[in-house]
């Protein structure tokens, strides 16, 4: 998946002539804490509410105010990971996208993004999750992979978190069954060390909450 494809619809850009007062309003109204700033489809920066804070002259033009963000933006090109890297190391509610030409085509907020990962992760299928901790040099995805289908189960996805400081990883698997303890027990007698497990209701549709659930316990 690239930048251009998860584009947000309905997020107008602002204007160096629009206020601080008026920037505010519509960062309220989509529910972001950042705005693009477009002059003829030519990006000139992002502006966020401390910006416009820190200033202090809400009727101000933003031409004005301060831009504190380094080059917030991606190519449509480039990979949901980049996204990812950039949401992350600057705390963005939304990503400019650009084209080659450095023209402003859109913006991604982290809410599509969120909902692109739900839906990445299988976290909409009815399953449950299986958290493993492991030395990194213990990891083989091909093993687990045939643990889990030897109790006639599929893993829907997966993904790892290492932590700084330490040679552990952190495996998350999705599986598309409910009922996990055959699994569990066989990743018991191959020593693995199970960190936690959840079973997930199937009737339960909201797959934000879902998401956002194992987020908060994974402290991402």
């Amino acid at each position: 998946m690239i930048a251009r494809h998860l584009i947000t619809d309905g997020i107008m850009p602002l204007k160096t002539s629009d206020t601080g007062k008026s920037a505010l309003e519509w960062m309220e109204e989509y529910k972001v804490s950042h705005l693009p700033i477009v002059n003829d489809q030519k990006f000139l920066g992002l502006i966020s509410e401390l910006d416009i804070y820190d200033l202090n002259r809400f009727d101000e033009p933003l031409g004005n105010h301060k831009l504190h963000l380094s080059n917030p933006y991606v190519n449509e090109h480039q990979h949901i990971y980049d996204l990812l890297k950039l949401v992350s190391a600057q705390n963005l509610t939304v990503v400019p996208v650009l084209n080659d030409h450095q023209d402003y085509l859109g913006c991604i907020t982290t809410q599509n993004l969120l909902k692109y990962f739900a839906q990445s992760l299988s976290i909409d299928n009815p399953g449950g999750i299986i958290v493993l901790d492991m030395a990194s040099n213990n990891y083989s995805l091909t093993e687990i992979a045939n643990i889990v289908e030897q109790n006639d189960a599929k893993i829907l996805s997966t993904f790892i978190l290492s932590h700084e400081d330490s040679t552990h990883l952190e495996v998350v698997l999705k599986i598309n069954k409910i009922e996990m303890e055959p699994i569990l027990r066989t990743f018991d007698r191959f020593g693995y060390f199970i960190k936690d497990s959840f079973n997930e209701n199937p009737d339960t549709d909201d797959i934000q909450d879902r998401f956002n659930s194992l987020m908060n316990y994974l402290n991402v």
